[in-house]
């Protein structure tokens, strides 16, 4: 991605706390928290007076709009991609909770068998050298799993929280991107579930619904181009207002 924009713009990434090279969380990992650890690195990142443009894939969707929401005037535009959204009822499914249960097992015993490993081998192979090689050191420990695991021990209860009360938006550009392609743990009918949730959000929210429409889930990866295109699209949108 960052790639895709060298040149005109800045962009920066960042490693969640527990993840990557960044400290190990420290208490609660709820989606607030997390939202609050991106408006405490944007507290250090940007200048007084300073906006940006904020990207977010898949739970990166919630989390980047409850930190907009926080703090909306240093925030000029939205991207989300292929993100989590509680406008889709099949995250309160039986099935949906029973995997939420399920899944600290999975990921324990993924970790401890090298699975984990074995099964990101597809998504290794869409990056950049350098960037698989970062997650070959970095995403497969059991530090890193234990932090995902603490970040979604509560995922359909941070959901119903969002449904009751949606972070506010207001004043500011968004564009939501869909996936237009099944992918492992996405069949038709949640890939149709999710692409309408998709479009509630951006009518909610004024904003635009695209399609990634030969991408899978992992639209950065598949399609970065598209992705590149869309924060192109609200930065010059910014720039013209």
């Amino acid at each position: 991605m960052q790639d895709e924009l060298a040149g005109k713009f800045t962009t920066v990434a960042y490693d969640r706390s527990g993840l990557g090279r960044s400290p190990a969380a420290q208490g609660a990992r709820g989606l607030n928290d997390l939202a609050a650890d991106l408006n405490a690195f944007l507290d250090q990142l940007l200048p007084p007076g300073e906006r940006v443009i904020l990207a977010g894939h898949s739970w990166g969707g919630p989390i980047t709009r409850v930190a907009t929401a926080a703090n909306p005037g240093r925030v000029a535009g939205l991207l989300l991609v292929d993100p989590t959204d509680e406008a889709c009822d099949l995250y309160f499914s039986p099935p949906a909770r029973r995997l939420e249960k399920i899944m600290p097992v999975l990921s324990r015993l993924m970790t401890s068998t090298g699975l984990n490993r074995l099964t990101a081998r597809g998504v290794l192979a869409l990056m950049p050298d350098d960037a698989a090689a970062d997650m070959h050191r970095e995403a497969f420990t059991r530090g890193t799993a234990a932090t995902y695991r603490a970040e979604l021990a509560h995922l359909s209860r941070d959901l119903f929280a969002l449904k009751q009360q949606p972070p506010s938006l207001k004043g500011v550009s968004l564009t939501v991107i869909s996936a237009g392609q099944t992918s492992p743990g996405i069949n038709t009918e949640r890939l149709a579930a999710l692409q309408l949730a998709h479009r509630v959000r951006a009518g909610q929210d004024g904003g635009r619904h695209v399609f990634a429409g030969r991408s899978g889930h992992l639209v950065p990866l598949d399609d970065p181009a598209t992705v590149a295109g869309e924060l192109r699209k609200l930065l010059d949108h910014n720039v013209s207002h």
